[in-house]
């Protein structure tokens, strides 16, 4: 009678399924180890800075340069101007990846997307109830440039802020008053709105005092330019205006995220180079409105929210209580609101981004609001 090969099946197929078992872990393996540097290397566009074409620059005159201009879309400000509102300039952040450009075109799909859907209501969205906000587009620096120090990197942020200059002086023209007015930038536009602070607004005379408050949201900000005394320092206190609110938050538990951001963060030097930060970065609580290194706890949170997807202009359901905050050093550490409304879920690049939520919505709601109201006061409105 002829041996069964049942057991050699049985062995054969245990042996596939074990080195399936290693394949699968080995891949796991590669992602965890090199996931990033394989994913830096297919967003790099390989080619020196100095020798390529960026896109056509955009018409600020022109509806199509903007994702938000009440002056340009339909509204006439002078005839409808509600004078209780103020002018915000707002700055998106990265939403371009790369891949063969190191800055995007102001009409990419998937980038303008982006901007429109998550950071829009997410982030402009809590300014839009004091006032008029502007959001200009402009040829962004791409993804794989902020995360990079490379000189072709630098080089293709410091193009960036030749649009953001540009922006804002249209900005200036089309807005017809001169009352007071806000600036917001958010991660790759707070770094642009960082430098438009120093070389355009301080050096104007008319412009320094009009200023109401500068946000500088989710970046490293340094903080020696913002010290007591200078002609904008940071905010202690919500009732002040003239002031700068800048944080980078974090949640509790990932300190590596943390110690990955302050070792690719960058500054402006005094000729407008960028360099490396060499200082502490300000850390402003956004539950407070100042400078704390205190645990702010949950039950001061006036609400979190999910704006991702809504119409621009509809308030979102907040979510109060939820969230507390302290600065440690250069970081804004948080807890998180557990449910799926505050869950990220997309790919590596995405989790490269701000957050598709606001933790603090309904805070910088109130903050300007409440230095708005400061800044007409001393003005006697």
């Amino acid at each position: 009678m002829s041996e069964s090969p049942k057991p050699r099946i049985v062995n054969r197929r245990l042996l596939i399924a074990g080195a399936s078992l290693l394949g699968g872990m080995f891949v796991v393996m590669v992602g965890i180890l090199w996931g990033d540097d394989i994913m830096r290397h297919n967003l790099d566009p390989k080619v020196p800075f100095q020798t390529y074409r960026p896109p056509a620059a955009p018409d600020y005159s022109k509806a199509a340069a903007w994702y938000l201009n009440p002056a340009l879309n339909g509204f006439e400000v002078r005839r409808n101007r509600n004078p209780q509102k103020v002018d915000v300039f707002f700055i998106h952040a990265t939403s371009f990846n790369g891949g063969k450009d190191w800055v995007g075109p102001i009409d990419d799909p998937a980038a303008s997307t982006e901007v429109m859907r998550n950071q829009l209501p997410n982030y402009a969205g809590p300014f839009n109830a004091i006032g008029y906000v502007y959001a200009p587009r402009y040829r962004q620096a791409s993804l794989y440039s902020q995360l990079t120090q490379r000189e072709d990197a630098r080089e293709a942020r410091q193009f960036a802020y030749g649009d953001i200059a540009m922006a804002f002086e249209a900005f200036l023209a089309q807005r017809r008053n001169g009352n007071g007015f806000v600036i917001v930038g958010l991660e790759q536009g707070a770094f642009l709105g960082h430098r438009l602070l120093k070389e355009r607004i301080l050096t104007d005379e008319r412009l320094k005092p009009a200023l109401v408050a500068a946000y500088f949201l989710e970046s490293l900000t340094p903080a020696d330019d913002f010290q007591a005394g200078q002609a904008v320092s940071a905010c202690q206190q919500r009732a002040q205006y003239g002031c700068a609110i800048a944080y980078l938050s974090v949640d509790n538990g990932r300190p590596d995220r943390a110690l990955q951001a302050q070792r690719r963060a960058m500054d402006w030097s005094p000729t407008s180079i960028m360099e490396p930060l060499d200082g502490k970065a300000l850390c402003v609580n956004p539950l407070t409105g100042g400078v704390t290194d205190k645990e702010v706890e949950a039950r001061h949170s006036l609400g979190a929210a999910n704006a991702t997807g809504l119409e621009w202009g509809t308030t979102p359901a907040l979510i109060p209580r939820k969230v507390s905050a302290r600065c440690r050093g250069d970081i804004l550490y948080v807890s998180r609101p557990s449910g799926p409304s505050f869950d990220i879920d997309g790919s590596w690049a995405d989790n490269k981004k701000v957050r598709p939520y606001n933790l603090f919505y309904a805070d910088l709601q109130a903050d300007v609001q409440a230095r708005w109201f400061a800044w007409r006061g001393a003005q006697g409105d």
